[in-house]
């Protein structure tokens, strides 16, 4: 729990030991955290001052944050439990004057976590400002080591530069080798190995100077603005998919497997939209996606709503079928945070496959590349637990002048390897369109 504002004169508790088989609870330095309202200054994504900051935006409303306050890096098997006990420490020690009261507001963390236990890094980070909107208020909240800090001035800062001589170039493995390895996943699950697995496949991007990933950020935002745009340590995207909410004690997850594009003509999405919906291929994909997320959120949860159909989701560029589950909480249940459900959510069938080891073995067999935090949970924290993680789709990692974009197929023993390369194609235009591509 954060303390109250003034604090008491009193020296921090002693840092409590670590638990047999639990992770190492870290040292931290106390924070002091102040949230204030302020009058909305408009563009959440237009105030972040360079390209460092990080990001959750949907439909104009979410969290910006920029500095450092405190930040973990961490990887393996136990990067989850290694962020919740450092997160825990934090909230542990914290002083904190919330005068907004809202999911958001007070002492906040952004995080982004690999998709895979090894290899990849994963980042929770503590913003020294951050700037929120939700429902109509705003605010900003300020984090410092050992000192109450003044609210900054909040702006609109210049227009990033766009990026220049971009070009484009496979990643991995070209179209035609990734189809051989999608019919090999076929294949497998033909022969009864598995029932379904996500493949992805990656994109480089190479400007001719640094990007500055604000540019495409705003150009995501602008252009899906029902989607989640992130940004976290140099991962950013505009993710359609929530892995987890948890708001005092609501939990939603929305669920997206089975994927079509649009083609631009009115009259003949809706039709492609029926045939979706009708897909006996992607209805089995989605199923297998549900039925692993009413499956993990079920011990944590006294009470499921899990829909009997899917609904058709409509994007500019896809449309996917989906569906959005909904749990309440145990009452007692003070260990369940967002970030807690996020790992016992991680990886779903949506981007991991059935069996859930058996896929990742596969996956790591065949598909020849590192994913990093692609397809892993991606989004913020407060002091209460409550959060939202989403999962880090339609994404990328910007290094420098170099871009690398990730797609993903769920592959079943029905998919057609040129048409599941389609899908992939489908699902880099978000993020190449906002490079200029």
């Amino acid at each position: 729990m954060t303390q109250s504002w003034p604090p008491a004169e009193q020296a921090p508790d002693p840092v409590p030991a670590a638990t047999a088989g639990a992770p190492a609870v870290p040292l931290v330095v106390p924070l002091v955290v102040r949230s204030v309202p302020i009058d909305d200054p408009g563009d959440l994504l237009a105030l972040l001052p360079d390209d460092s900051g990080t990001a959750w935006v949907r439909n104009g409303d979410g969290l910006v944050g920029w500095g450092v306050a405190a930040v973990l890096r961490t990887g393996g098997p136990d990067r989850f439990g290694a962020a919740r006990a450092w997160w825990t420490e934090h909230t542990r020690t914290a002083v904190v004057r919330d005068e907004v009261g809202l999911p958001g507001s007070g002492l906040v963390c952004f995080g982004s976590f690999a998709f895979a236990d090894e290899p990849g890094d994963s980042v929770i980070v503590v913003p020294e400002v951050v700037v929120g909107r939700r429902g109509g208020t705003t605010w900003v909240t300020t984090t410092s080591a050992g000192a109450l800090t003044t609210p900054p001035a909040v702006a609109a800062v210049d227009d990033p530069r766009p990026p220049s001589g971009v070009t484009f170039s496979d990643g991995a493995m070209s179209g035609a080798a990734w189809e051989t390895v999608v019919a090999e996943a076929v294949r497998r699950i033909s022969a009864g190995d598995l029932e379904k697995v996500v493949l992805a496949r990656d994109l480089v991007a190479t400007a001719s100077e640094d990007v500055d990933v604000r540019w495409p950020l705003r150009r995501l935002a602008e252009s899906y603005p029902m989607c989640w745009t992130f940004h976290v340590d140099g991962l950013f995207g505009a993710t359609p998919e929530m892995l987890v909410r948890r708001e005092r004690g609501l939990v939603t997850s929305r669920v997206l497997a089975g994927t079509i594009r649009r083609t631009g003509d009115d009259e003949r999405d809706l039709a492609l939209a029926a045939t979706l919906a009708r897909s006996s291929k992607d209805l089995e994909e989605h199923e297998y996606a549900v039925r692993s997320v009413a499956d993990a959120l079920a011990p944590h949860c006294t009470s499921m709503n899990v829909p009997e159909a899917p609904f058709v989701l409509h994007l500019p560029n896809v449309m996917h079928l989906a569906t959005d589950v909904a749990g309440v909480t145990h009452e007692t249940d003070d260990v369940a945070s967002s970030l807690t459900l996020a790992e016992a959510l991680h990886p779903s069938a949506a981007v991991g496959g059935t069996p859930t080891d058996l896929a990742r073995a596969l996956i790591t067999e065949i598909e020849s590349m590192d994913r990093g935090r692609y397809a892993g949970p991606v989004g913020w924290m407060d002091a209460e637990g409550d959060g939202e993680w989403g999962i880090g789709l339609r994404s990328a990692e910007v290094d420098g002048a170099r871009v690398r974009l990730f797609a993903g197929c769920g592959i079943v023993a029905d998919s057609d390897p040129e048409a599941e390369l389609a899908e992939a194609q489908a699902k880099f235009v978000p993020v190449r369109d906002a490079l200029g591509g």
